[in-house]
């Protein structure tokens, strides 16, 4: 039962991943949420330990930012009660959360959150292979092609050219041709 209550929240957390200045965070609430914790809450674990959340494992975003979320994942208009823009955990910000926040529950969604960001990153090592690939084959086939043409040009060269001759429209038919200018025997029975 335990593993399919954690099924379903990989898939929560796939959907909660958003990519902001080349990072790919989680939004406060959606961590929150997750950790079973008030938003407030988190935060305020976050606040007394500030040191651990450098610039590049935790930031606030930007207005415009925020704009473009709501469009994304359908925000409602106001920010849900919030006095506030919302703060983001790149994958760095979510693995010290862990140190942070002290409970069962936080180890197994770390763990979830972790699990998700290394497939997430072996799907884009896998998606930039398959492209390198796919544009070595391209080339490749481009080559082929353009041989492909120069042997049926060498060919044609070669090749006697034989004229065909037009075809006759109508019917031929092929009888005896009556012989004109002389007399016809005729018989009388």
């Amino acid at each position: 039962m335990e593993e399919k209550a954690l099924r379903i929240s990989v898939e929560r957390i796939e959907k909660s991943i958003f990519l902001i200045r080349g990072y790919k965070v989680m939004l406060d609430a959606e961590l929150a949420g997750l950790y079973g914790v008030e938003t407030r809450s988190l935060l305020q674990a976050v606040q007394r330990n500030l040191k651990r959340f450098p610039s590049d494992f935790m930031f606030q975003i930007t207005d415009e930012e925020f704009q473009l979320l709501r469009s994304q994942i359908g925000i409602s208009k106001g920010r849900g009660g919030r006095r506030y823009l919302p703060y983001v955990f790149t994958e760095q910000g979510v693995a010290m959360l862990s140190s942070v926040l002290h409970s069962d529950r936080a180890i197994q969604v770390n763990v979830a959150i972790m699990r998700v960001f290394v497939r997430l990153r072996e799907m884009m090592t896998t998606h930039k292979e398959l492209a390198s690939k796919r544009s070595e084959l391209e080339t490749r086939i481009r080559d082929h092609d353009e041989k492909i043409v120069a042997i049926f040009e060498a060919i044609r060269r070669l090749l006697p050219r034989v004229e065909k001759k037009p075809r006759k429209i109508g019917f031929e038919v092929k009888e005896r041709a009556a012989k004109y200018g002389g007399k016809a025997k005729r018989s009388l029975d």
